[in-house]
C-alpha cells in the first residue's frame, strides 16, 4: 500500500502509553480528526504482539514503558512489517532516547506538550511516508553508530566507514531487508546504501560486488 492509498482511506493508528488518561486523550484527539485508533495497549510486550497483526499505518508509542521502550517496541514492529510507521512520544528530548528513534527506523521524535493539532498532523505525515526527522541528524547518528561497529575489512577507498560496512554485509549475501535489520535502520535507507556503494565502485551487481569483498579479502591476506 503505497502513501497515495492511505491518504485516500482511514488513517489507522495504534496506540502505546502506560497511563489510560494520555491513551484517552490521545484517542479523542484522532478520533475527532477522523482517524481510527484500532487498538491500544500499556505495555511494550503487549503492542509487540499486537501491532504487526492489527498493522495499523501508524503507531504512537510512549518512549519509556514499565517493560521496555518506545523505540525498542518499534524496532521490533518494523522487523516484521516495515510498512507500518512509528511515532515515538516522550516527556522530554533525551539524546540518547531521540538516538534509539533514530537507529529504530522510528519516522518521527515527538514530545508530550505537542498540540492536538500538530499531534494529527504528525500522524497524517507519517502515515503518508515522510520523515519527520530532520536528515542530517538522521545521517549523524547512523554514521556514528556504524563507525563504532568494528569493520573486519579495511574502509575502501571512496566509500565512507558507514558504506564499508554495507558492502561488507553484501558479501556476506544479506538483502537489503537483512542489511537493514543488522544496521537497524529502515529498508529503504540499506536499498540507498547499496545503490550508492555499487555507484561508488563502478559495480552493477549485488554478485560482483560479493567478489569484490572477495577479492579484497584474498588481497588482505597475501599468498
Amino acid at each position: 500500500m503505497d502513501s497515495c492509498d492511505k491518504t485516500a482511506e482511514t488513517i489507522r493508528v495504534y496506540l502505546l502509553d502506560d497511563h489510560e488518561v494520555v491513551r484517552r486523550g490521545l484517542r479523542d484527539v484522532l478520533e475527532g480528526e477522523g482517524m481510527a485508533v484500532v487498538g491500544e495497549s500499556a505495555t511494550a510486550a503487549e503492542a509487540a504482539a499486537m501491532i504487526p497483526a492489527l498493522r495499523p499505518h501508524v503507531a504512537v508509542l510512549d518512549a519509556r514503558l514499565a517493560d521496555g521502550t518506545g523505540p525498542d517496541v518499534c524496532r521490533r514492529v518494523r522487523s516484521v512489517d516495515q510498512t507500518i510507521r512509528c511515532l515515538i512520544l516522550a516527556e522530554d528530548h533525551v539524546d540518547r532516547g531521540f538516538r534509539d528513534a533514530v537507529l529504530a527506523g522510528a519516522s518521527g521524535y515527538l514530545l508530550k506538550e505537542l498540540t492536538g493539532h500538530d499531534m494529527a498532523d504528525a500522524v497524517r505525515r507519517a502515515a503518508a511516508g515522510e520523515a519527520l526527522i530532520d536528515p542530517e541528524e538522521e545521517d549523524r547518528i547512523l554514521t556514528g553508530a556504524i563507525e563504532t561497529t568494528p569493520l573486519r575489512l579495511p574502509v575502501y577507498d571512496g566509500l565512507t566507514p558507514k558504506e564499508s560496512r554495507v558492502l561488507e554485509l553484501l558479501g556476506e549475501g544479506m538483502t537489503n531487508r537483512q542489511i537493514a535489520h543488522e544496521l537497524a535502520v529502515a529498508e529503504k535507507t540499506a536499498k540507498n546504501y547499496v545503490s550508492t556503494v555499487l555507484t561508488k565502485l563502478g559495480l552493477e551487481t549485488r554478485t560482483q560486488a560479493a567478489l569484490y569483498v572477495a577479492q579484497a579479502q584474498r588481497e588482505r591476506q597475501g599468498p
